[in-house]
């Protein structure tokens, strides 16, 4: 990220606070670090989606996460589909009303 330019584009996909950093061995993963990170670069006029932790159990649930005041500009939800974690723990009962979104905040 620190070698992106003005106008460059950069993803993110950190691990997700609620459920991946026992999954992808992301413990000591900072996420205010990260913030700190996204912050330089849109200083620098480098434009940072991020996709994190969104809705759980068909959007009851949306992660409380510590986002810095007005670093993103826009927030959006992408349906994901049925949670793959619930497919398994359902045993064959229907998914109907497990829908999972993840959450992109945009620095533009």
């Amino acid at each position: 990220m620190s070698r992106a330019k003005r106008g460059d584009v950069v993803y993110c996909d950190p691990p997700y606070s609620h459920t991946q950093s026992i999954l992808y061995g992301a413990q000591s993963f900072s996420l205010t670090d990260l913030f700190d990170t996204i912050q330089a670069c849109k200083s620098r006029g480098v434009y940072v989606v991020l996709s994190i932790d969104g809705t759980k159990r068909s959007g009851n649930i949306l992660c409380n996460l510590p986002i810095p005041e007005g670093l993103f500009e826009r927030e959006a939800f992408v349906n994901c589909g049925r949670s793959m974690l619930k497919r398994f723990q359902m045993n064959g009962r229907t998914l109907e009303e497990e829908v999972v979104s993840d959450r992109l905040l945009l620095t533009y």
